[in-house]
């Protein structure tokens, strides 16, 4: 199994070092062709307008849906899910999603740096006790359509949901050194 992790802004290392403790091979993306023989992709955490402009710069947008299309599965975190999502909420003028996941995202729905907090996390398929999660600027899935499953919330809004090979997390799973949400992924995301 080969994930990659979309290297061009944001918490890559912090990624690449959980997928490196599940024994799994990593690939750094830096450009669309080293998409071609992934099982699956990581956008992460950082800033999705940065993320989304050197997407478009180098041509990800389309390489990213066309390899989904084709089986590839694909995780957003934070930032990431912002860039999954049909829909963005409190988006800036011109910023484009990938239009692949069926949610709805509120852009720094929690508020702004100062307000960054940790909570912990009941996720739905995970038994063995709650998961620390880490919201930084975070948003928020504030709707879902029939087929997502929301898999965690924090009061009343969801922060955790899948959709087939498509994950979204408002949080960093990649700062907890907690590997299981990783684990998630490539049991039953890139797994199915």
């Amino acid at each position: 199994m080969r994930v990659g992790v979309l290297a061009l802004q944001g918490a890559i290392r912090e990624h690449v070092v959980m997928l490196e403790a599940l024994d799994v091979a990593i690939v750094s993306v830096r450009l669309p062709e080293q998409l071609r023989d992934l099982d699956g992709l990581i956008i992460p955490g950082g800033e999705s307008t940065a993320i989304g402009k050197l997407m478009e710069s180098w041509g990800f947008y389309d390489a990213i849906a066309a390899r989904h299309e084709e089986g590839m599965a694909v995780w957003g975190t934070c930032a990431g899910a912002i860039l999954l999502a049909k829909e963005v909420l409190d988006a800036v003028k011109g910023q484009r999603s990938l239009e692949l996941m069926d949610i709805s995202v509120r852009r720094n729905a929690f508020g702004r740096q100062i307000d960054s907090f940790e909570a912990d996390l009941d996720v739905r398929h995970m038994t063995d006790g709650p998961f620390r999660g880490v919201f930084i600027r975070a948003p928020w899935i504030e709707e879902v359509g029939e087929d997502v499953e929301v898999l965690a919330t924090h009061g009343d809004v969801a922060v955790a949901a899948r959709q087939g090979m498509l994950l979204a997390t408002a949080f960093h799973p990649e700062l907890t050194g907690d590997p299981r949400m990783h684990r998630f992924f490539i049991e039953h995301v890139v797994g199915i």
